[in-house]
C-alpha cells in the first residue's frame, strides 16, 4: 500500500509547490520578457514625421503638427534657398500627411549648386576621363589606345563590350558621356 500512495503524495506535492512558487513570483520579473504587451503598445509621438529635401536651407527630417501645411515643412528647414526654382515648388497650402516627402526643386542648372557636363568620349583627354565616376585610370588609358588604334567610338556601349568595363560602372558613367 505504501508503494502506491507514496507515488501519489509526492505527485499531488509537486503540483501544490509548483502551483504556490508559480503564484509567489514578483510581477515586475514576469512582465520582464523581450515582448511584453507594455513595449508593444508604445503610441507613436505625436505629430507628422516629414523629410524635406531638395533646394531648402536644411534638409532633413521634421516633427510637425497635425493640419500643418507644405509652407510649415518649408519653413521648418530653414526656409528656402537661392537656388529654388520658384516656378515648381509643390503646393504650398497643400495639408501634410505622416511619411510624407516634400521636395523643393532646384532651378535647372542648379541641381544641387553643380552642373553636370558631359565628356565627349572621342576627344577627351585622360584627366578628363579620369574625373568620369566609374572609370579608372587604366580604364582611361584604354580609351585613348582604342581611340588611336580604331578612330574612336561608335556607341558608348562599346566601353563594356570591347574594353571591359564593368555594367554597374558603365550605367553610372554613361550619364556624363557623349559621342
Amino acid at each position: 500500500m505504501l508503494a502506491v500512495a507514496l507515488p501519489i503524495v509526492l505527485g499531488v506535492g509537486a503540483v501544490t509547490g509548483a502551483y504556490i512558487y508559480r503564484n509567489a513570483a514578483p510581477p515586475a520579473i514576469a512582465a520582464s520578457g523581450p515582448a511584453s504587451a507594455a513595449r508593444l503598445d508604445l503610441p507613436a509621438p505625436p505629430g507628422l514625421l516629414i523629410d524635406v529635401t531638395g533646394a531648402v536651407a536644411h534638409p532633413g527630417l521634421y516633427r510637425l503638427q497635425r493640419g500643418d501645411r507644405v509652407y510649415d515643412a518649408i519653413a521648418a528647414a530653414g526656409g528656402l534657398t537661392g537656388k529654388a526654382d520658384p516656378a515648381r515648388l509643390p503646393n504650398l497650402a497643400g495639408r501634410l500627411r505622416d511619411g510624407e516627402q516634400v521636395k523643393v526643386p532646384f532651378a535647372k542648372g542648379l541641381a544641387g549648386g553643380t552642373v553636370m557636363t558631359r565628356v565627349n568620349l572621342n576627344s577627351a583627354t585622360l584627366a578628363e576621363l579620369e574625373l568620369v565616376p566609374g572609370f579608372t585610370t587604366a580604364l582611361a588609358a584604354a580609351v585613348i589606345d582604342y581611340r588611336t588604334n580604331f578612330g574612336g567610338f561608335q556607341s558608348t556601349r562599346e566601353l563594356v563590350e570591347i574594353l571591359g568595363m564593368g555594367e554597374a560602372d558603365f550605367l553610372i558613367a554613361r550619364r556624363y558621356l557623349s559621342l
